[in-house]
């Protein structure tokens, strides 16, 4: 169609230079008119050069290297495998993007972006850009200078990363506020796509406050500003050239970019690299609870008013909730005073409640409001599930599905009310990696049925045929999710 119009505009300009002399004078008068509409619609557009110019310096790209025997393990959620490898696009419609660009009989090497926060150092990235990384080198915009970066620490539930290099007088980006953002409103990304440094893309904010599948503490920004592979970890940033949010993944059933972009808000990038470079680890509160929106059918059911709250379907065994007296089928309205606007606003608030904190919980029991009264628990971090060798007790060899899994400990399992579990110490093989699976997920059941060991869980995936699909369930946080593997 756009062919096809310019064509036509071809067309009707070759019929205007063949009419006659007299024609031509008399619409000749109508061009400045014509010129002065569209002399606003011109001015109307957004001028990028002086934030290219403001904040370019500050944008870094990040290489990360990893040698031979862990690059599989360390590829990122969603990421396109080696050559050759099949990709099922039902479980990567949402793709964090750092392209692998294997050397021959060296490390692999992977490509995201960066920026810089202060002048003594400090870079936030994606966690996905660095994670399992053996060594990290950040290239400023001016493609003089390199610095090999220590990782300060990772947080994968939210994808921050923040690393450290040893240089002075940086040129910092300016952080913004993502809250006063509004859909429409004019955005740009800077990154390094496909290696391409320092390159600039813009669109619009599509939408705030995006929940996406296994994705409860962030709320994400979604835009159509084109992201590819190497934009991992790059700003987003709004026409006065602040920050506003980190770029981290796409759309996709193709593997490309199709027009929708998702970035973290800045304000909780920000909280995280705050707390990694504290304390080196993100607490955050847990209650014990599974919860579900609350439809307009269920609210029928229930003889509520409205729609807003999120229902109770599960109460962790001798979990906060349960000791405060939270049942199954209770609604809840509001955490700490703070109404529910939308159910997957209750996983962020109570996450972003320190751990035992006192805090209110108030819900509708059969017609009645009620306000529970909640000491937090808190959530076991990456480190306290998913370290390689704790308490002595070593990871599996790699199994059928190229996961590497050893038992979850009895403290961790009372933590998260379970009686059995396993943690994906690694994530080698080639079923796993095109897969959801991350380190730190906790395995409850294959198909629909419970283990009490390693040796079971293994039998179990024994009996599933070459060939086949065996559906995992996983825990991460405080959600569940079955995901489906190849049986190689």
């Amino acid at each position: 169609m756009r062919t096809i119009a310019v064509i036509a505009a071809f067309a009707l300009a070759a019929c205007g230079a063949s009419e006659s002399p007299p024609a031509q004078a008399q619409t000749a008068p109508q061009a400045p008119k014509q010129e002065q509409q569209a002399a606003p619609r011109a001015a109307a557009l957004p001028d990028f050069k002086p934030l290219m110019k403001k904040q370019g310096p500050s944008v870094v790209a990040v290489i990360s290297s990893r040698k031979p025997a862990a690059s599989a393990a360390a590829g990122a959620p969603g990421a396109p495998g080696a050559q050759g490898e099949p990709q099922d696009p039902m479980l990567e419609f949402f793709r964090r993007f750092m392209p692998d660009m294997p050397e021959r009989g060296g490390p692999r090497e992977g490509l995201g972006s960066g920026f810089i926060i202060s002048k003594d150092g400090y870079i936030l990235t994606n966690a996905h850009v660095v994670a399992g990384s053996d060594e990290v080198t950040v290239r400023l915009a001016d493609a003089k200078r390199e610095f090999k970066a220590k990782v300060v620490g990772v947080d994968k539930r939210t994808d921050v990363a923040l690393l450290k290099v040893d240089a002075q007088d940086l040129p910092v980006a300016t952080l913004g506020d993502s809250s006063k953002l509004e859909a429409g409103d004019w955005v740009a990304a800077i990154g390094s796509p496909f290696g391409f440094a320092n390159t600039i893309t813009a669109g619009i904010v599509s939408a705030k406050e995006r929940s996406l599948p296994d994705e409860m503490y962030v709320p994400f920004i979604q835009t159509d500003v084109a992201v590819n592979p190497g934009n991992s970890g790059g700003p987003l940033l709004n026409l006065a050239g602040e920050v506003v949010g980190v770029n981290s993944m796409i759309y996709s059933g193709t593997g490309g970019y199709m027009g929708v972009s998702f970035a973290i808000p800045i304000e909780v990038a920000l909280d995280v690299t705050k707390q990694l470079q504290s304390q080196g680890k993100v607490t955050r509160g847990r209650v014990g609870i599974g919860i579900q929106p609350l439809t307009k059918e269920l609210a029928q059911s229930f003889r509520l008013e409205s729609t807003t709250g999120a229902v109770i379907v599960n109460v962790e065994k001798g979990g906060p909730a349960e000791k405060a007296g939270a049942r199954v089928g209770d609604v809840v309205l509001a955490w700490n005073g703070k109404k529910l606007e939308d159910a997957n606003e209750l996983p962020r608030l109570v996450a972003a409640t320190k751990p035992g904190a006192p805090a209110t919980m108030e819900v509708v029991r059969e017609g009645k409001r009620e306000t529970l009264k909640v000491t937090v628990g808190e959530i076991p971090t990456e480190e306290t599930v998913a370290s390689a060798e704790p308490r002595g007790e070593k990871a599996s060899q790699p199994n059928r599905l190229g996961l590497a899994v050893r038992e979850l400990p009895a403290a961790d399992r009372k933590t998260l009310g379970v009686e059995y579990a396993l943690v994906v110490v690694d994530v080698v093989g080639p079923p796993a990696r095109s897969s959801a699976i991350l380190p730190g997920d906790i395995i409850l059941a294959v198909n629909q049925q419970r283990f009490s060991s390693i040796e079971e869980f293994n039998k179990l995936l024994a009996q599933q045929q070459k060939g086949s699909s065996v559906a995992l369930l996983v825990r991460r946080g405080e959600g569940a999710m079955y995901v489906p593997l190849p049986v190689g």
